[in-house]
C-alpha cells in the first residue's frame, strides 16, 4: 500500500534516475563518450577545488568504491589529474585538468540553459525552495534514523 512518504522515496530514485539520463543525453549530444553521466557528475562535484576521494564521496554522497574507480577512469581519460598529499602520503588529491574544466563548463551550460526554460511554468522560484526546503527535513530525518540506527 502505498503512503505519502513511500510515494516520495519512490520520486526521488526516479529522478535521480532521470536527471542522469538527461546528463547522458548531453554528453550524447556533443559526442562526448569517454566519460558516464555518473562521471561527469562526479567531476561536477569537484568544481575547481583539490579534493581527495574521501572528501568527494562525502560532498557528492557518492560510495567510496564507485568514487575510486570512476576517479581512475576520468584520471585515464584525461579529465583528472591526481597529485599525492605532501602531508599523508596516502592521500591522493584530484583536480580538473583543462579537459574536465571544459567538461564542467559544459555541464554548467546545460543547467543554465534548463534554468531559462523554466520561466513561464509552474516551476517557480517560490516552489523549487518549497522543494528544496522539504528535501532538506527529509535529509534530516534519514540522518537522525541512520544516527539513531548506530546507537
Amino acid at each position: 500500500m502505498a503512503t505519502p512518504y513511500y510515494d516520495v522515496i519512490q520520486m526521488v530514485e526516479r529522478l535521480h534516475r532521470y536527471f542522469l539520463d538527461v546528463v547522458k543525453v548531453e554528453l550524447d549530444r556533443k559526442n562526448i563518450q569517454d566519460i558516464n553521466n555518473v562521471q561527469a557528475m562526479i567531476l561536477h562535484s569537484i568544481g575547481h577545488d583539490q579534493l581527495t576521494v574521501g572528501e568527494l564521496t562525502l560532498r557528492g554522497y557518492y560510495l567510496g568504491s564507485n568514487v575510486s574507480y570512476n576517479v581512475k577512469k576520468m584520471g585515464e581519460n584525461g579529465y583528472l589529474e591526481q597529485e599525492r598529499s605532501r602531508h599523508d602520503k596516502r592521500s591522493i588529491r584530484v583536480s580538473l585538468t583543462d579537459k574536465g574544466k571544459d567538461l564542467h563548463k559544459l555541464i554548467d551550460d546545460m543547467f543554465e540553459r534548463h534554468e531559462s526554460k523554466l520561466d513561464g511554468t509552474k516551476l517557480t522560484d517560490e516552489r523549487l525552495k518549497d522543494t528544496m526546503e522539504t528535501l532538506r527535513m527529509l535529509e534530516r530525518f534519514w540522518n537522525a534514523q541512520v544516527s539513531f540506527a548506530g546507537m
